[in-house]
C-alpha cells in the first residue's frame, strides 16, 4: 500500500518537491500573487528557482550616538540591583545569584542572571542562498511557523497548500477589505492556495491537506481560517479551488459573492 504523508515546506529538499501546477504556465515555486498585491504573478519564472543572496537586506540599526534625544552613557542612571548582581557573578551557583549581601534573598536580582527564567530563541528565516519563493515561505520561521505543506503519495508530491496569517498576504487583505460584514477580530488565518496535480484529483488529497492545515492553525492559536476562491477564471487558473471543496472541508460561505466568495471555518 502506498504511504501518504503530509510534510512542511521548510527546507530546499521539500521546496524542490512542490508539485507542478495544473496549468504549465504557472508555478507554485515562483508565485508571489498573494504576497504582492500590486505586481504579484503566478507565472513560471525560471530565474526565481536559482538561489539568491539576501533578497531583503536588513537595515543597520542606528547607534545611540546618532540619536540627539538619547542620554549620554555617563548621564544614564546606574541600576544598583544589576550592578550588585554583576559583582556577585554566576560563579557562586544559584544561591550566589539570589543572595544579597546580608544573606537574605535578593528579589531584584537581574533577570538575565536568573537560571530559572524561561528563555526563547527564535529561529532566523532562510534568506541567503535559497530561491526567492522559499524565502517568502520561510519568513514566518520562529514566530508563526511554516507557510506551506505538501502531500506525498509515496515519494511523489500530489498536493500543495499555502497558508499563513492574513497579514502575510496583502492581496488577501485587500480582497477582505471589500466585505465589511466579515468579523474584524480576531483576524483569521488564510489558505491562499490549495492545488492537486491533475493525475491525483478526485481522490480526497486536497481535503486531507486542508484538514491537516486547519488542525495545525488551531494549534497555533487561530480562531478561524478563510479562503478566497476566484470564480471568474477556469479551475486550473485559480489558486483557491471552488466553494464545493471548502464546503466538504467544513467551511461555510461567509460572503456569497458571484465572483469572489469568502469561505470561512471557525476553529476549535
Amino acid at each position: 500500500m502506498t504511504t501518504l504523508r503530509i510534510v512542511d515546506v521548510s527546507d530546499t529538499e521539500t521546496f524542490r518537491a512542490i508539485p507542478p501546477c495544473a496549468d504549465p504556465g504557472f508555478d507554485h515555486r515562483t508565485c508571489d500573487y498573494w504576497e504582492d498585491a500590486d505586481r504579484g504573478s503566478k507565472a513560471a519564472r525560471a530565474s526565481w528557482l536559482a538561489p539568491v543572496s539576501n533578497p531583503r537586506p536588513s537595515r543597520p540599526r542606528p547607534s545611540a550616538a546618532r540619536n540627539p534625544f538619547a542620554p549620554d552613557e555617563d548621564d544614564r542612571p546606574a541600576n544598583p540591583f544589576l550592578a550588585a548582581a554583576r559583582q556577585r557573578g554566576p560563579s557562586g551557583g544559584a544561591e550566589a545569584l539570589f543572595a544579597a549581601d546580608d544573606g537574605e534573598p535578593d528579589l531584584f536580582a537581574a533577570p538575565d542572571l536568573n537560571p530559572f527564567a524561561p528563555t526563547s530563541q527564535r529561529e532566523r528565516p532562510m534568506r541567503d542562498g535559497v530561491p526567492r519563493k522559499l524565502a517568502l515561505l520561510d519568513r514566518g520561521r520562529g514566530i508563526f511557523g511554516t507557510y506551506a505543506k505538501i502531500l506525498l503519495l509515496g515519494d511523489t508530491a500530489v498536493a500543495y497548500a499555502q497558508f499563513g496569517p492574513l497579514s502575510a498576504y496583502p492581496r488577501a487583505v485587500r480582497l477582505r477589505d471589500l466585505y465589511p460584514q466579515l468579523p474584524a477580530a480576531p483576524l483569521p488565518a488564510v489558505v491562499t492556495c490549495i492545488a492537486t496535480t491533475p493525475e491525483a484529483r478526485r481522490q480526497g488529497h486536497a481535503r486531507a491537506l486542508i484538514a491537516n492545515v486547519c488542525a495545525d492553525l488551531a494549534q497555533r492559536g487561530f480562531a478561524a481560517v478563510e479562503s478566497y476562491p476566484d470564480l471568474t477564471r477556469p479551475e486550473d487558473e485559480t489558486s483557491a479551488g471552488r466553494p464545493i471543496l471548502w464546503h466538504e472541508c467544513g467551511f461555510v460561505t461567509a460572503v456569497d459573492d458571484p465572483r469572489f466568495p469568502v469561505m470561512r471555518r471557525e476553529l476549535s
